[in-house]
């Protein structure tokens, strides 16, 4: 159900519905070692995220908590703390903050949820920042509903990289940003699209989305808006074996048939786009970001070469 890697400490974390995770370290003959970690939950864990300093993850499930890992030095094994209250339903997506304290979480309550997820075990204690003081671990910081009338699972959260705003999508085909330093209040743009399952900065304004519409989306958040900036996906449909399209009505007129099988999208990806993942740069300055989706293809789009490529287009 999801997986995560540390690129500075070269580790893997996986979790399923087994209700287990696993971190994956690399031996010095290049095979993969995994140690089990005991989530201590009763259903599905659904998704999992390193921390910044990648010494801990959090994982989201099922049963209604998120589960903080870290590694016990004395007892040379990864033991869990859970967050729960006050968490409705099963924890779809989380993201961490650049402080490597806070933590940010959507869930199938239609909610987005801010905690502090500090370990007094392995950090030392940290001090206040625009999200609150009071930090000890399982504290809400801030709630905010997808809308007030529910709107839809939470699909994916983000923090910017100053960790002052909170973007998400959710399954009423939404775009949300709301920022700490301005009142916390909510910017909700609707779309025109299907629903989207991933969302992250790529700089302190813009954002990628992407999701059931198959084609990655650049979006900027310019004071009280979310505005639309391209489609980054400007693939053209290829006539196969020559065949125009004058020809395909004569077929389907010679043939007595009412449609046709060809079910080839005018985009990369041909199913949905399930995660979206920074591949080169950071959350402040994105070079290059990777796309996998259900069609089993993984993506990376660079983004200087597609600024170059459309007319109009400036990420900011």
């Amino acid at each position: 159900m999801g997986i995560d890697w540390a690129p500075n400490t070269n580790r893997i974390v996986t979790c399923s519905v087994d209700r287990n995770a696993y971190v994956w370290t690399q031996g010095d003959d290049g095979k993969w070692a995994t140690t089990l970690v005991l989530l201590r939950i009763n259903r599905a864990a659904t998704c999992v995220k390193w921390s910044p300093m990648e010494n801990k993850f959090a994982v989201g499930s099922g049963a209604r908590l998120i589960s903080i890992c870290y590694f016990e030095k004395e007892n040379n094994w990864w033991v869990s703390k859970h967050i729960k209250k006050p968490i409705r339903s099963t924890v779809t997506s989380i993201d961490w903050h650049p402080n490597n304290i806070l933590l940010v979480a959507g869930s199938a309550d239609f909610k987005v949820r801010v905690f502090s997820a500090y370990i007094k075990d392995i950090e030392d204690q940290p001090g206040p920042n625009v999200w609150g003081s009071k930090l000890p671990l399982g504290q809400l910081l801030a709630e905010f509903p997808n809308s007030p009338s529910g709107g839809g699972w939470v699909h994916s959260v983000s923090f910017s990289a100053d960790g002052n705003k909170v973007a998400w999508v959710a399954h009423d085909s939404s775009i949300n940003v709301t920022d700490a330093t301005k009142g916390r209040a909510v910017i909700k743009l609707k779309t025109e699209y299907l629903p989207f399952l991933g969302c992250s900065w790529i700089t302190n304004n813009s954002l990628i989305v992407a999701g059931h519409s198959c084609i990655p989306l650049l979006y900027c958040h310019d004071g009280d808006d979310i505005k639309y900036v391209a489609k980054l996906d400007n693939t053209q449909r290829k006539e196969s074996g020559g065949l125009s399209a004058m020809k395909k009505f004569q077929s389907l007129d010679r043939h007595a048939r009412i449609e046709t099988s060809d079910t080839f999208l005018d985009s990369i990806h041909q199913n949905a786009i399930s995660c979206i993942n920074i591949y080169k740069g950071t959350k402040s300055h994105t070079n290059k970001f990777s796309t996998s989706g259900l069609d089993g293809q993984l993506v990376i789009w660079d983004l200087d070469t597609l600024e170059r490529s459309f007319e109009g287009i400036k990420i900011v």
